[in-house]
């Protein structure tokens, strides 16, 4: 296995991170702080935030069953997709190599690191993935493998078994994406960390948690990878105001739950509903909190859909979703209201 010194570029390995006021002080005791040269006034926002996120981090480590330290907070799951590039990846000459379709932010991050994105297509009838494909599209250059399950736009949760071969046949780092893992049958890939030190698992607060305004992403992964990560990021990455929404809402884990399950329900009668339906010619199985469903014409639908005020995602121009309409599970109302539009089409 190579080295995590081989995989990350020469000069992040080397470099000195800056070390800011909190980060030199950061206990409870003092009651008199001078030191950072913060406003006395207007309390309690003239201070800066806890730069590594303590508290939430022992909060989360609760729920996710994942120890403190190997765990990275961020401005949404896209700072830890960023950092991913400019921590392993030399720009002009390292790839990545990543399922399509799937999230747009991979290939995004890709484009403003100047590193080369390989694509290989999922199957396109089960919208599954071959390790021994997505392995031979790798060279000697390729640091990343993206794999998102359940994957977006597609909603599928991707074979556990071809992820664990992709894990442990390449020598690189892989990221595994699970941000509607909440919403899917299948166990979350974070149990098998601590047996593959090249694995980082990427979670959100946006789904499941109902809170995407906050921008809170997570990242678990080796201590040894979130200590680079940590020396990598801006040193305030998560404002006071993020972490203090997520403490209350890591408060509750149960609530969640039982969003989920209304979800899942609502998500059930959705696709049913949605089969029935003349406009509609398959629903792709799904795990997640929305469904890919193709249809006769998804540029008029949509078109159509927006006239009456309901708005959904027109995947049509993307790899393998001709004619493709992604629809998230909203509240009853807002689903009735969506399927008496499109009854009325």
């Amino acid at each position: 296995m190579i080295s995590l010194e081989q995989l990350v570029r020469p000069n992040i390995w080397k470099l000195a991170p800056y070390s800011s006021a909190r980060d030199e002080y950061s206990g409870k005791e003092a009651h008199v702080f001078l030191d950072a040269n913060e406003n006395p006034y207007n309390a309690p926002y003239n201070r800066y935030p806890d730069p590594l996120q303590r508290e939430v981090k022992a909060a989360l480590s609760k729920v996710k069953g994942v120890p403190a330290d190997m765990i990275f907070l961020g401005n949404g799951s896209d700072e830890a997709i960023d950092l991913a590039y400019r921590v392993f990846c030399q720009p002009g000459r390292d790839n990545v190599v990543a399922i399509a379709p799937t999230y747009g932010m991979y290939k995004v991050c890709a484009d403003i690191n100047d590193v080369e994105y390989r694509e290989v297509l999922l199957d396109e009838s089960t919208y599954q993935f071959s390790a021994d494909r997505l392995l031979a599209a790798c060279d000697v250059h390729t640091k990343l493998i993206w794999i998102c399950s359940p994957n977006n736009p597609t909603g599928n949760s991707l074979s556990r078994d071809e992820m664990l071969k992709v894990i442990e046949s390449f020598e690189g780092i892989v990221i595994v994406d699970e941000a509607y893992i909440d919403f899917s049958q299948q166990p979350s890939l974070c149990r098998e960390l601590p047996a593959h030190p090249n694995l980082i698992v990427m979670q959100t607060m946006s789904k499941a948690w109902g809170s995407a305004a906050i921008r809170l992403g997570m990242a678990f992964a080796s201590k040894e990878i979130i200590h680079i990560y940590n020396k990598v990021k801006y040193p305030y990455n998560v404002n006071m105001l993020t972490q203090q929404q997520a403490l209350e809402a890591l408060k509750d884990p149960f609530e969640v739950d039982k969003w989920v399950k209304i979800l899942l329900a609502e998500r059930s009668r959705m696709i049913q509903a949605l089969n029935e339906l003349p406009i509609c010619q398959q629903v792709f199985k799904t795990d997640a909190n929305f469904f890919l469903a193709r249809v006769t014409d998804a540029n008029a639908i949509y078109n159509y859909l927006v006239d009456k005020g309901v708005i959904v995602r027109n995947r049509n121009r993307i790899t393998l979703c001709k004619d493709c309409l992604r629809i998230t599970i909203g509240t009853r109302s807002e689903n009735n209201e969506l399927l008496s539009a499109l009854r009325q089409y």
